[in-house]
């Protein structure tokens, strides 16, 4: 499993020969990739915030991961979209796309937007993406990363996620303000049991930007063994190799 961080909340995860874009939005600092230069073969939507959605119309045709409400919204609002499962899914539940398969968990945040449901997009989310389907018995052969999404600190992560979905990695917002900061994403990154920990959704605009060593130490307090990569723009993780 490769993980390519193009900045912002944007992921670009290689399973197999399957590739999943998550949450593109390219206009942000730490990119320099023109967002056509990818054709994923999905799309995975978080929630519809602008800083998430901000160029899914560049992938008009490609199949969506999100939540019925989003789908609709993106349909409306950009073009023609074939979405998962016909309308989406929704929290708790897996897909299988492709060589992967894609569990959504529920984020603390918040997802007002016009649709024709009203003005809720519904409740945002993360992913939990892996090579092999979830089960209660343990597959220490698998690798699994961990889309935070936006979120707050929530005992789900120590209660559900860590121990059932067992994520080898995640990637979390650090960026404090409108997500966790870096104190709150440090407990996070402990409470998860992961061995890589990565920061996104930090460092786009004046409110978000922070220094990210801050996040090194938190982690290291808390006791944790996970292993902080701070990634350049751009850069990818191959997490089958551990570098």
């Amino acid at each position: 499993m490769k993980l390519t961080w193009h900045g912002h909340s944007t992921w670009l995860v290689t399973v197999g020969s399957t590739d999943l874009l998550i949450d593109p939005f390219f206009e942000n600092p730490k990119t320099d990739t023109d967002p056509e230069e990818l054709d994923p073969d999905y799309v995975l939507l978080t929630h519809g915030h602008a800083d998430h959605i901000g160029d899914v119309d560049r992938y008009e045709g490609t199949k969506l991961v999100a939540t019925p409400e989003v789908v609709e919204y993106c349909r409306d609002e950009f073009g023609d979209y074939e979405a998962v499962g016909g309308m989406g899914m929704n929290l708790g539940g897996t897909v299988e796309v492709g060589d992967a398969f894609v569990t959504m968990h529920r984020a603390d945040h918040t997802n007002g937007m016009e649709t024709t449901y009203g003005t809720s997009g519904g409740m945002p989310a993360g992913f939990v993406i892996s090579d092999t389907k979830p089960t209660q018995v343990a597959d220490e052969e698998s690798d699994t990363f961990y889309h935070a999404g936006d979120t707050g600190l929530m005992t789900e992560m120590r209660d559900v996620i860590g121990p059932f979905l067992e994520p080898d990695a995640a990637a979390l917002p650090v960026g404090d303000h409108f997500t966790m900061g870096p104190m709150q994403a440090a407990i996070a990154a402990d409470w998860l049991d992961v061995d890589h920990v990565f920061p996104m959704h930090y460092d786009t605009f004046g409110p978000i930007e922070i220094d990210t060593d801050r996040f090194v130490n938190e982690v290291a307090a808390t006791g944790s063994d996970a292993e902080v990569h701070v990634l350049d723009g751009d850069e990818t993780f191959d997490l089958s190799e551990g570098y």
